[in-house]
């Protein structure tokens, strides 16, 4: 059931394999996506929750006093508490940590190990935060929510670029974005329905959150381990029977003997974390670093998971706050399929670009609005029309994030390391990833509370950096195959001068 006769193109130098795209990998990385379902539905569902009144005075009574008072002092303030905070963040943290043991866990005992873990982890974890009675298990329960996100968002992205064909490699990653989004807006409508329930309205938000952690253990049960993996692991006939299997078709030589090339020289890697260091690998290490703490430091995670209070804070009403977040949610979903569409044909370099260039405006665009009606000391009131119009600008900005550093920030880190330092490569893009957005959870309602409405340009000014940073230094990455990335490399102007000439590329002398 092969949907076509060769996976490369896109005129990078990379191989050409026989294969195609067939069902059953579609199939199998669909499944295996829904890793993201994790991420997302957390990242939408803890911003709704915190805006809740019910949720507040349990846990957190201490802000109704200093919402009474904000409201007649400033607009900017109202919800500066480190602790409300540190509910939204720890979880972030926790992830940061796991990231790191789940890079052992994924290279020694393969992928879908390590996804099963992670959706365990969670699942306990949105139990404890369900039935919650006090701030500390709200915490205890976050914590098991980032261990699992740590271990989903290191494993899936990897799961799916080894199985997908270099062809549409970009277009199944970014199913893992899909995932993701689609999350933030199935949280996002629980919290618009939950809020004006019955009683404890939070537990059901907080507690669905088994639901995705459900999906990705069954999931986890009945995916197969990918090519590379099996070969990490000496499991050579196994591995070769599932490359033909994934790319319908008995003819695999060559793929499978550059995988497996590939290996042998991972085996004779004893340390990943110290050999990622090495000149040879300085592109890899850069942009697994790079990409990660730019995408955090767009501003993307204010508007994912503060949507509710920030809208809530700049003064729409409680429901409406919960509906533009839901509104937020709906143009991040569809603007994901735009890059599922468009990274295989117009390639990684023109949606990087193109994305933070719209993003810079609308950044530029929405803190103008709000310095204008609130200024810097926080006081006035948002008309209904200027209220629809940073709406909008906001939707715009989600929009561009959505077709371009959302996916991308997790398919490049998981494409461009060799298999030697795969899995550290994604440890430290998860690590970063994480830790940037602990920083913004932590701080980002302290930095508004102080900023004001220049925190926007803040943003912006950072977005304006990692868009001249791309242009510069990153390479087209469209259709090459994952063991040949290394070629890229050694043609680009700065990066062919930490590359030796003596490199052994995906198991073959480039010389």
């Amino acid at each position: 059931m092969a949907g076509g006769a060769f996976v490369s193109e896109g005129g990078n130098g990379g191989r050409d394999y026989e294969g195609g795209v067939t069902v059953f990998v579609v199939i199998t990385c669909m499944v295996a996506a829904m890793g993201g379902l994790l991420f997302g539905y957390d990242l939408g569902i803890s911003g709704g929750v915190t805006s809740m009144d019910e949720f507040l005075s349990k846990f957190f009574p201490q802000l109704e006093k200093q919402r009474v008072k904000a409201k007649h002092e400033t607009a900017y303030c109202k919800f500066d508490d480190q602790k409300l905070q540190l509910f939204t963040s720890s979880l972030y943290l926790a992830a940061l940590v796991a990231s790191f043991v789940a890079s052992v866990v994924t290279r020694k005992y393969g992928r879908k190990v390590s996804m099963f873990t992670g959706g365990l982890a969670f699942l306990t974890g949105a139990l404890i935060n369900a039935f919650a009675i006090n701030v500390t298990m709200l915490i205890i329960g976050r914590l098991l929510l980032g261990v699992g996100v740590g271990f989903a968002n290191q494993s899936t992205p990897v799961y799916l670029s080894e199985m997908a064909p270099a062809k549409i490699r970009g277009a199944l990653n970014i199913c893992f974005q899909v995932a993701i989004t689609s999350g933030i807006l199935v949280a996002n409508l629980i919290n618009y329905g939950t809020s004006n329930s019955a009683k404890n309205g939070w537990r059901v938000s907080l507690g669905l959150a088994a639901v995705p952690a459900i999906l990705m253990v069954i999931g986890s049960f009945f995916l197969p381990d990918t090519p590379n993996s099996m070969l990490e692991r000496g499991k050579y006939e196994e591995a070769k029977q599932m490359l033909k299997k994934v790319r319908g078709t008995e003819n695999v030589d060559h793929e499978f003997q550059d995988i497996r090339d590939a290996c042998e020289a991972a085996k004779k890697v004893e340390h990943p974390w110290k050999n990622i260091r090495q000149s040879k690998y300085r592109p890899a290490l850069v942009f697994c670093s790079a990409i990660p703490f730019f995408q955090q430091i767009t501003g993307i995670n204010v508007i994912m998971f503060y949507a509710p209070v920030l809208f809530k804070t700049l003064g729409f009403g409680d429901d409406a706050a919960l509906m533009s977040a839901v509104i937020t949610g709906v143009v991040n979903v569809l603007a994901t399929f735009v890059s599922l569409y468009s990274v295989d044909r117009f390639g990684r370099r023109f949606l990087f670009l193109e994305g933070g260039i719209q993003m810079f405006i609308c950044q530029i665009l929405v803190g103008s609005f709000i310095g204008l009606k609130f200024g810097t000391t926080g006081t006035g009131t948002l008309t209904p029309a200027t209220a629809d119009w940073i709406l909008v600008f906001i939707c715009v900005y989600v929009a561009g994030f959505a077709w371009s550093w959302g996916p991308l920030g997790w398919l490049v880190p998981s494409e461009i390391c060799p298999l030697e330092i795969r899995p550290a490569g994604q440890a430290i893009n998860v690590s970063v990833n994480m830790f940037f957005t602990f920083l913004i959870g932590q701080f980002f309602l302290t930095m508004l509370c102080h900023m004001k409405f220049g925190l926007f340009y803040f943003f912006a000014g950072m977005v304006a950096i990692m868009t001249i940073f791309v242009y510069f230094l990153f390479p087209e990455t469209r259709g090459v195959p994952i063991e040949e990335m290394g070629r890229i490399w050694k043609q680009h102007w700065f990066w062919k001068n930490y590359i030796p000439d003596d490199a052994v590329i995906g198991g073959h002398d480039e010389n």
